[in-house]
């Protein structure tokens, strides 16, 4: 398996994640009348969400396994 075939899977995975988090069933569990810092629970949420996602998606794009890091010849030139 390739290293962009690895990464294409892991963003899907974080893109099929990120619909389920941020969808009507899961949504209208965190839509309470709670206040978190004077701001509502479905914000906090919602942004926290938002934050772990594009994480993640840093994460899922610069992590190289151990088979890519002992790849000759992928660290630049020519």
């Amino acid at each position: 398996m390739t290293r962009d075939s690895k990464k294409n899977k892991r963003l899907i995975a974080l893109f099929l994640l990120g619909c389920v988090l941020l969808n009507y069933p899961i949504l209208s569990l965190v839509n309470l009348k709670i206040l978190i810092f004077g701001l509502p629970l479905l914000y906090v949420y919602f942004f926290g969400v938002w934050c772990l996602l594009i994480s993640l998606t840093a994460l899922a794009t610069l992590f190289r396994s151990k088979d890519d890091a002992d790849a000759p010849g992928e660290t630049g030139g020519r």
